[in-house]
């Protein structure tokens, strides 16, 4: 199939290209870009765009699609389904499965599931430990041979110093990304929301900002020594921020992702009486979120991920204090930045487009996030001024857990196109 998409506004950080124009894909490949393309044949599908952003796919470098095991909560199928009505034509998943993804069979197992039932690509992440249980490294080497694009204890920290440098060090040897949790497991005790006045007043256990610091800072450190790529996951303190401009400053290899309930939400926001606001890391302070914010307008923070993190109703209409951290995002995340950053000056359209697509694709060495010719056809259309509300019972994902469920937000992907073929598109969009 060819497609022309016609009048987009085609934003580029490959080429720093931001204009209206069209673009024609033909195959797997974008062919060509250009003002006044005409279909060459007639069974071309054609886009109207007008109006819209044009960008090179959106790639999520944090998801968890809870298969195998969990499917209850998600599959590789309605996971990635959701992916592709969220904009994203590459996610990596979270290797914190039951069983965990701790060998090369079990990164084939995704890999072979997600090539057959899949809209989209799907890249599996690896564990760095044997079943996640912090005790001994798993088969990392083995699991690189069969192509996870990064390694990672996501879902906890590795609190063995030793043994996660080791990691490190098979890291670096084959040049992938280490994907670091930051969480102090023997400080974090009981918490399930932030440690403030607010959490104080509602009677709940907090989690101090110190739990993520502390790990964020050791893994700097290691990362120095080993000369590791090190990738900061859903930071959300302040300090987090600072440390990610130090250590980039002293040369070393460290890049950092914000979510967008990071970025939108604070401790305030907090209903004690609904777990859609219990995520890990918490929502912070206004401080915190201020930084984390600041980060982002001024390039310190590269990458804005979902951690998209689906559980089932009953599992989160528990109380807060037993109820399962997390919260869905692959379906808000594009809405979110739009209304909280983009339509609000804070970042430029290019500068979403860099940190949803284009700097996610440099981390793991992945030669996507472009619209230049002859490049992989993986396109995200979406229309900025687009004004709806949020409604979690529409939502592909099995999971329906979101805090930003009746939020009235702007912008809605149109369409999402990977390898030259429609991943998801709106009615009414081709002709």
């Amino acid at each position: 199939m060819n497609i022309l998409i016609r009048n987009g506004r085609i934003i580029d950080p490959a080429t720093k290209t931001d204009e209206i124009s069209d673009l024609y894909i033909e195959g797997s490949k974008v062919k060509k870009t250009g003002k006044g393309l005409k279909p060459k044949d007639k069974t071309d599908k054609v886009i109207d765009a007008s109006g819209c952003y044009v960008m090179p796919g959106l790639i999520d470098l944090h998801v968890h699609l809870r298969d195998p095991g969990l499917t209850y909560k998600e599959d590789i199928v309605s996971g990635s389904k959701a992916a592709a009505r969220g904009g994203f034509t590459t996610i990596l998943a979270m290797p914190n499965t039951k069983p965990v993804i701790d060998s090369a069979d079990r990164v084939k197992y995704v890999q072979n599931k997600a090539k057959e039932l899949s809209p989209i690509h799907v890249m599996q992440i690896g564990a760095i430990t044997k079943g996640q249980a912090g005790e001994e490294l798993a088969d990392i080497e083995e699991m690189i041979e069969q192509g996870v694009p990064a390694i990672s204890e996501d879902g906890k920290s590795v609190m063995n110093a030793r043994l996660y440098k080791n990691a490190m060090g098979i890291a670096a040897k084959y040049d992938v990304p280490v994907f670091a949790h930051c969480e102090d497991r023997n400080i974090v005790g009981k918490g399930c929301v932030n440690e403030d006045e607010h959490s104080r007043e509602m009677g709940l256990p907090g989690i101090s900002n110190a739990v993520e610091d502390i790990i964020a800072a050791r893994d700097i450190i290691l990362a120095k020594e080993t000369g590791a790529k090190l990738h900061l996951c859903h930071c959300s303190t302040k300090e987090s921020v600072r440390m990610v401009e130090l250590a980039k400053k002293e040369g070393i290899k460290v890049t950092g992702e914000v979510c967008p309930h990071h970025f939108t939400l604070t401790s305030d926001d907090v209903d004690p009486n609904d777990a859609n606001y219990k995520m890990n890391p918490p929502l912070r302070t206004k401080e915190d979120r201020d930084a984390l914010i600041c980060g982002l307008k001024n390039d310190i923070m590269d990458v804005i991920s979902t951690d998209h993190a689906p559980h089932s109703r009953e599992e989160k209409t528990m109380p807060i204090t037993r109820a399962p951290f997390g919260i869905v995002g692959l379906e808000t995340s594009v809405a979110l930045t739009i209304t909280e950053l983009v339509d609000k000056g804070i970042l430029t359209p290019m500068q979403m487009a860099e940190k949803m697509s284009y700097n996610p694709a440099k981390i793991i060495g992945l030669d996507r996030g472009s619209l230049e010719e002859g490049k992989a056809a993986d396109v995200t259309i979406i229309d900025p001024d687009a004004e709806y509300v949020i409604d979690s019972m529409t939502f592909l994902s099995k999971g329906k857990n979101t805090p930003f469920h009746g939020r009235k937000v702007k912008g809605l992907v149109k369409a999402t196109i990977c390898d030259g073929r429609i991943a998801y598109i709106q009615d009414g969009m081709t002709r």
